[in-house]
């Protein structure tokens, strides 16, 4: 599992590889540290190449939700597969996340 922040046109961009679980997660968490700062960006977690999330994975996304509303700042889901929505789906994650295509 790899976790990349990048800055893409004026938006922070945090970009998952492979699989987002128990294990990986403590990684993960420290690797998300750069968008706590994200006042005056938006936030877009590319799941393009994520294969399976669990739910401490489910946590860290909502953990950057809850800390960018209170900036300003909106966090979009961009390029989820059919199994990661509908984990987002069974679990109501789907209505607490924005989407991009």
């Amino acid at each position: 599992m790899t976790t990349t922040i990048k800055e893409i046109e004026g938006n922070l961009v945090a970009i998952f590889e492979g699989r987002l679980d128990t294990a990986a997660a403590p990684q993960c968490e420290k690797d998300l540290q750069p968008l706590n700062d994200c006042q005056g960006h938006d936030v877009i977690l590319d799941c393009t190449s994520l294969s399976y999330i669990s739910s401490s994975g489910l946590r860290l996304f909502l953990s950057v939700l809850k800390k960018a509303k209170p900036l300003g700042s909106h966090v979009y889901i961009k390029g989820m597969n059919a199994d990661l929505r509908n984990v987002f789906t069974m679990t109501g994650f789907i209505n607490l996340f924005e989407f991009k295509d």
